[in-house]
């Protein structure tokens, strides 16, 4: 499992400009899916389930939403924690009844096994059976291909998991429901403070995915003062001390590890024993919990970049999918809230209309409102999901690790720049 802070298809309020940020930087970042979704005031979404208001009524039609996601496929665990959150989220946001405004939602699952053609034929199936808006894609490279069909069709696209930055001002009918790539480097460089004539030492493989991860960092903290440099390994390379040695002789101010596969714990292993845990901070994406136990004794001394865990938030809204998932005998973990935050949307756009999608669309553009991470915001200009992110830390080791919350960044300090609408 990837110990980076990417997407996944590698197995109070603040204001939205709080800190300046490079908008040149979204074309470094939009790479790594090669590798691998106006306020108008805070609502919460439950106002549904009555047979009142909208466009609904006495024997009022469904609206149909197709869930196209990973149920299969090598990102089928992240996959069930979207659907395992979506279930609990429809539940919450129509207190029970799975309607409305008289509307009775009705779901249909299908699985896109990790597989481009196969989503976009699913996509149409089910707007051709009358789907109005369509979730789900665990995979980047996958919600780049249904973006597109969502606008050609004049339905909704509700992205999950996937990270990629380039979904974001795609078009008008595409959303995202979780974080981007963005928001994960932010929330590393974060914690520099100042970035200015700071070292940060990127440590990868020397691979597409790996390069994509130096030019991210070099992009977004570069961009801030910081002067980027990167240690490569051979992605076959098992001897990875004299790696973690070169990081050490670099001094950096902060180390950004981005690694995927098997060797994984013998880096964190030889990182830990030449001293480069204790004499930099060392940051990397908290993937779900069964990766915890990859990096061993050095788990407490490393921040973790997170998007989610369960606990993180303490909200009211995360409390009720982490009671709702586990009664129905899933267990919450780091994407999870991307479910349940696309079916508040769903929601949200049906309280709109039940039948027009502009009216939909005009219903999520500005909204804020509680979500499980706390208050989050569909940004108008580029439907981009601002939302808090957090930084962590792992207590104990093995099967007994368990992250605990250092800080939690609010949506305006790792708000993506705006991007100008596509289409």
């Amino acid at each position: 499992m990837p110990t980076t802070p990417v997407n996944p298809t590698r197995p109070p309020a603040a204001p939205a400009a709080a800190r300046p940020r490079r908008t040149g930087a979204l074309a470094a970042l939009a790479a790594l899916a090669a590798g691998a979704l106006l306020a108008t005031g805070c609502a919460q979404a439950g106002t549904a389930g009555s047979d009142a208001g909208g466009d609904g009524g006495k024997g009022a039609a469904p609206v149909r939403v197709g869930l196209v996601y990973s149920k299969t496929g090598l990102l089928a665990a992240y996959g069930k924690q979207y659907a395992d959150g979506f279930r609990a989220g429809l539940d919450h946001a129509t207190h029970g009844t799975g309607k409305v405004n008289g509307h009775a939602i009705v779901v249909t699952e299908r699985d896109d096994a990790g597989d481009a053609s196969k989503a976009v034929a699913a996509g149409k199936d089910l707007i051709g059976k009358g789907a109005k808006i369509l979730a789900g894609s665990t995979d980047s490279g996958i919600a780049l291909q249904m973006a597109p069909l969502a606008a050609q069709n004049k339905v909704l696209f509700l992205d999950g998991p996937a990270a990629t930055d380039a979904l974001t001002g795609i078009n008008s009918y595409t959303f995202r429901s979780g974080r981007q790539s963005y928001q994960d480097t932010l929330t590393a460089a974060a914690m520099l403070g100042d970035a200015k004539g700071k070292k940060v030492t990127v440590l990868a493989q020397d691979s597409t995915f790996g390069k994509a991860n130096v030019d991210a960092v070099k992009a977004v903290i570069g961009g801030e003062g910081a002067r980027v440099s990167s240690v490569l390994a051979p992605p076959a390379a098992t001897d990875l001390t004299p790696f973690a040695r070169q990081v050490r002789a670099a001094k950096p101010d902060l180390v950004f590890v981005a690694w995927a596969g098997s060797t994984a714990p013998a880096l964190w292993t030889a990182l830990d024993q030449q001293g480069v845990l204790t004499s930099a901070k060392v940051t990397t994406g908290l993937a779900g919990t069964a990766s915890y136990p990859v990096f061993g004794a050095g788990g407490r001394k490393i921040t973790f970049l997170a998007h989610y865990f369960p606990g993180a938030a303490g909200t009211a809204a995360e409390k009720a999918m982490i009671t709702s998932v586990r009664a129905a005998g899933g267990t919450p973990d780091l994407f999870t809230p991307d479910g349940f935050t696309a079916a508040q949307m769903v929601v949200r756009a049906v309280e709109g209309s039940a039948t027009d999608t502009s009216v939909m669309v005009k219903s999520l553009e500005g909204w804020t409102f509680q979500g499980v991470k706390g208050e989050q915001q569909i940004r108008a200009e580029d439907h981009a999901m601002l939302q808090p992110m957090f930084q962590a830390k792992l207590t104990g080791s093995g099967k007994s690790a368990a992250p605990e919350l250092v800080r939690t960044l609010p949506r305006g300090e790792v708000a993506p720049p705006v991007q100008p609408m596509a289409g």
